[in-house]
């Protein structure tokens, strides 16, 4: 009995041994998470390590409105914007994808497009996940549509893209692939180190943007090119979710600042195709930017949620090209199919400027921006 009496015993303080680690590990857990200041202390962490965003009003209860696109998103603590990288935390609201790269590629310029700066240069080119547009027939839909935590990235300061840049013998940092608008913060910071180092920047984007950011960047880019995704708010609506009239507002705003713009019409059967839509588009560019915008019609490939559609047919960009021109536009150019003249720079007497064969220029006629005729083709050509 003495023996077992005693092993009792040993078991009894091997299970209260257990019970006070068990005890000990969990209880100041416990505690932690009940008490409200120590939350706070959290969220305060959290936060000093992540960039706050710009262009956001504070409101009550902890509620924030960000202002810096047309969604102009209304959000409560814990919530992110339609854009799925910016974040209210604690009543700050926070840019999450910033520095977090998730594509980075050394592209031809004219793979942008931008066919009038800098031909046959490259362009160093970096995106992160996220959008603010939700386009049904998206291109890169995996890091658009994506959260910045659901996509491997790689993590670059403004300072590190600039040196990589530079290294790579680029002449240009595109913020292109998803939407920059979205990763504006980093856009901007590194588009002003890259302007003191010497490097052009190219913003490629939906234009979906309000105008006092829009301002703001202006001084520290030199092209754009902006989707014109169609011609009628149903098609934005249905298509995009978004609004066209601030993405014509985008339009007038960088063209009046006098930065090389280039339009990208993607031309989608039974969508955006019609004959009528893309004369009163064409007309609008003439009528509001001039004659000498540089307009592309790009053809549509099937694609994340309009897989359903056909390719467009080859005769419909080339139409959409002659009705441009009729219209009077002098730069007009097709993309994503085989079709020389559509690539092609033209002085006023029709003889060629540049002559390109996809992203790569076969010929380059151009002086100092001007062909023998004495045509001034309006770009940034050194």
């Amino acid at each position: 009995m003495g023996s077992k009496g005693f092993k009792n015993k040993q078991a009894l303080l091997v299970i209260g041994g257990v019970i006070l680690f068990t005890l000990l590990l969990f209880l100041p857990f416990y505690f932690f998470r009940k008490s409200p200041e120590l939350e706070q202390k959290i969220i305060t962490n959290l936060s000093s390590e992540l960039k706050e965003a710009w262009y956001y009003e504070t409101l009550e209860s902890g509620w924030v409105q960000c202002s810096l696109c047309p969604n102009n998103c209304l959000l409560k603590p814990g919530q992110r914007g339609l854009c799925k990288v910016r974040e209210n935390q604690g009543g700050k609201l926070y840019a999450l994808n910033y520095g977090k790269l998730v594509a980075i590629h050394i592209d031809p310029i004219e793979k942008k497009p931008i066919f009038h700066m800098l031909p046959s240069s490259t362009s160093y080119s970096v995106a992160t996940a996220g959008c603010n547009f939700s386009c049904l027939n998206c291109q890169n839909w995996e890091i658009s549509q994506s959260f910045p935590e659901d996509v491997e990235y790689q993590e670059l300061t403004p300072a590190q893209v600039v040196e990589e840049a530079i290294k790579s013998g680029s002449q240009s940092i595109a913020y292109t692939y998803s939407e920059p608008v979205i990763f504006y913060e980093f856009m901007y910071e590194t588009a002003k180190l890259a302007h003191q180092k010497g490097l052009k920047n190219i913003m490629v984007t939906n234009g979906y943007i309000n105008q006092e950011p829009l301002k703001d960047l202006l001084p520290y880019l030199d092209a754009f090119n902006v989707d014109l995704k169609g011609f009628s708010e149903e098609f934005y609506q249905k298509i995009t979710g978004g609004k066209m009239a601030p993405v014509l507002e985008t339009l007038k705003t960088v063209s009046q600042a006098g930065k090389v713009l280039e339009v990208t019409y993607l031309i989608i059967p039974g969508i955006n195709d019609s004959q009528e839509e893309i004369k009163a588009m064409s007309q609008w560019l003439f009528d509001n930017l001039g004659q000498n915008t540089i307009l592309h019609f790009s053809r549509f490939h099937p694609d994340y949620k309009l897989q359903n559609l056909a390719p467009t047919p080859e005769a419909t960009i080339k139409k959409a090209r002659e009705i441009a021109l009729a219209v009077g536009l002098k730069y007009v150019y097709t993309g994503n199919l085989y079709y020389p003249a559509g690539e092609i720079t033209y002085c006023d007497n029709g003889s060629v400027a540049i002559a390109r064969q996809g992203f790569i220029v076969t010929e380059n006629n151009l002086v100092n921006g001007r062909c023998q005729d004495g045509t001034i083709i309006p770009g940034v050509w050194e």
